[in-house]
């Protein structure tokens, strides 16, 4: 990480630690001070707990643009077709032949990708030029065996966000699966 991103990044959480800390110090005072009793008290400390959310909802989208500006940034997803000829177990993703992200999934996680659910497996930042990503599916097949099914894609990484979402689609005429790629187009 670089100085510049420990700065902001200690920056935002110092700004909010202090917003809730005043906040918190506000309270006593106004609560000596009104005579309304608990419950306008109670409304106050949920008017204030909503707006402490807020704003750490507003300096995570900061801080993630920030550490991800869109001129750099890829994002790459998974997602299962239906999952008959292969019960996915683990991916592996390399970028460049530099291991980026790898994931072993459980049953409930496996059985969310299989009902439409797609995951993001990696998001980082790229300098722009061409590019080479590959990925490795293990899991088993519908006889119970274990196999692998690798995927090579070369891209060009241009000053707009990349995103590509890795599928594994069932093939009922070769009774395998197979892994497409798409790059999304925002």
């Amino acid at each position: 990480m670089t100085t510049n991103r420990k700065w902001g990044s200690f920056l935002t959480r110092l700004f909010a630690a202090t917003l809730l800390i005043a906040g918190l110090f506000a309270l006593p005072a106004q609560a000596e001070n009104t005579k309304q009793g608990n419950g306008a008290l109670a409304s106050e400390l949920e008017d204030i707990k909503s707006q402490v959310l807020k704003l750490n909802r507003d300096l995570f989208i900061l801080e993630e643009d920030l550490l991800f500006p869109a001129s750099t940034q890829i994002a790459v997803f998974v997602s299962v077709d239906v999952g008959r000829f292969l019960k996915l177990d683990s991916v592996e993703l390399k970028i460049d032949d530099n291991n980026v992200s790898g994931f072993l999934y459980t049953e409930r996680q496996r059985k969310a990708l299989e009902q439409g659910g797609i995951q993001r497996i990696y998001l980082g930042n790229l300098k722009m030029g061409p590019h080479q990503l590959t990925a490795i599916f293990t899991g088993n097949d519908a006889e119970g065996r274990t196999v692998q099914r690798a995927i090579s894609h070369s891209f060009d990484k241009t000053d707009e966000t990349v995103m590509i979402e890795l599928k594994v689609e069932d093939s009922e005429s070769s009774y395998r699966a197979d892994i497409k790629v798409e790059q999304w187009v925002l």
